[in-house]
Order: structure tokens, then sequence, then C-alpha cells
């Protein structure tokens, strides 16, 4: 994968004012300041633009443009900052079965992080929209881990590995992988898929997500939600524009990009 980037740059993003260093502290933590603070959202492949995944170009993009990003952007700069701290970084690719039976076949069209660290692996994503992990994993099969949100696991059968969340009482599979490094080729192919082809949700639905110490917020075109632990979901209609883009600017903390179609795109949205 990609170099180093600002590092100082990037920790004032994610408003993060301790010392870092390739530890598990750093890691777990780094993890929870960058969901609360750099969105998920689409609004590059909804306006029909070009996702680059290069690695000055996500910095200028998620750091000093104030924007956020889908799963390969997010994890890619992730990585970036992870290994310039000095921790040994490799990345993975999964199925998503979120929202899917568990036998589904599904293309490969999510990123995710291995992570090592005094001897022992573990794996981070900071890039999973509405339910992104607040922390990282041990890679270890078929126990509970506390995040910072609903507890996790990974379940591991015959070299296939399933993340799970526990919503309200009941495991879900956010998505399944193995354990084999991707290389880079692969992400950029799985993109141009994700950003433009006509079978993908992201060129044809406004989509963001942030997940802040106590709520997990996300966006699907009009439908804005806020979801509290051991609470019903909170659902609420966004009418216009101008609604839609408070909710991003102030909810989801995007600078919103000043693009001659953004309020057109806006304003067609279903829903």
């Amino acid at each position: 994968m990609q170099g180093s980037i600002d590092l100082d740059a990037y920790l004032w993003r994610v408003d993060w004012h301790g010392r870092v260093a390739a530890d598990l502290a750093s890691l777990r933590g780094l993890a929870v300041a960058h969901v609360a603070t750099i969105p998920f959202e689409n609004l590059t492949p909804l306006l029909g633009l070009p996702v680059e995944l290069e690695t000055p170009a996500l910095e200028r993009k998620l750091v000093h443009e104030g924007r956020g990003g889908y799963c390969f952007e997010q994890n890619l700069l992730f990585a970036a900052v992870l290994r310039t701290i000095g921790f040994e970084v490799s990345g993975l690719i999964a199925r998503v079965l979120w929202q899917h039976p568990e036998d589904a076949v599904t293309a490969q069209t999510h990123m995710l992080l291995r992570v090592e660290l005094g001897g022992e692996s573990w794996l981070a994503d900071v890039g999973f929209g509405n339910q992104v992990l607040t922390g990282a994993l041990r890679l270890q099969a078929d126990v509970e881990q506390p995040t910072g949100h609903e507890p996790f696991r990974l379940v591991e059968r015959d070299g296939g590995w399933r993340m799970q969340s526990c919503v309200r009482g009941q495991w879900f599979t956010l998505y399944r992988f193995d354990l084999r490094r991707c290389e880079m080729v692969d992400y950029v192919v799985a993109n141009h898929y994700v950003s433009t082809h006509a079978a993908s949700r992201f060129p044809h639905n406004l989509i963001a997500a942030r997940t802040t110490a106590d709520r997990r917020l996300s966006l699907l075109n009009r439908e804005f939600t806020v979801r509290r632990l051991g609470q019903e979901p909170e659902r609420h209609r966004l009418d216009g524009v101008a609604e839609i883009r408070h909710v991003l600017e102030h909810e989801f903390l995007l600078r919103l990009p000043a693009h001659a179609d953004l309020d057109r795109r806006l304003d067609s949205l279903p829903g």
C-alpha cells in the first residue's frame, strides 16, 4: 500500500491531543477519533467524479478539505497514518453481507486492515459506514470483544472469516473475508466498480455516517437516523436541499464541495 502523510495535520483533523505510538492504546484511540471526525460519505461518486486513492489525494480531501469518503479512502488514509506512526499494516478485502443473507455471494467491495502488534494480529476498519468498528479487534475466533459501542466478534470456518456485530441482542454479519494480503491494484478495480457501476448504490444515493461516543448517525438520501445504544432509532425525513445541507454540515461535520451540480443532485434524491 501507499506512503506516509502529514501526521500532525491528521492528528489535528481528528482532534487528537495526546501522544501516539505503535501500541494498542493508540490504535484503538485513533480509530475511535477517526470515525467521530472524518465522516463516511459518497458525494464524489454521487457527483459523477472519480474517486482518487493516491495518498496525496486522500490527504488533501479527507484531512485538508474537511471531506470524508468511503471504505477505500478511509482505510487507505488510516493505513498511511498507522504506517507513519510505526505500525506494520496490510490491507485485506471483503464481501459485504450486512443486510444480505448469510449465504449471499457478493463482490469484493470492502477494505479492512490487519495490524501486527506485539506478536499478535489485530483488525481495524474505519470505513464501514453506520456500523463501523470503534476500536480494534484481536484476530481471534469465536470470542466476543468489547468496542466503543456494540460487542463484535470474529467467526472462522475453513479459513474464511466473518466479522459480526451484536445489535440489540442479535448477531449480524458485516462481511466475510480471508487473510490474504490484498494488492493496491485490487482496490483500484473494486473502487472503480463501487464508484461507477450501475449496480452499485454509491453513484445513485446519498450515503453518510458518523459515529460519536454516544450516537451512530446515518443518512440515506432524505432519511436521517440517530441510533443510541439500547434505544429505538430516531428517524427524520429531510424535505429540501437546505435541510440536507444543514445536516451534512452540522451533524456529519462536512465541508461541502463547491460543485455547480451539488444542489441539483441533492434536490433529485429519492425518498
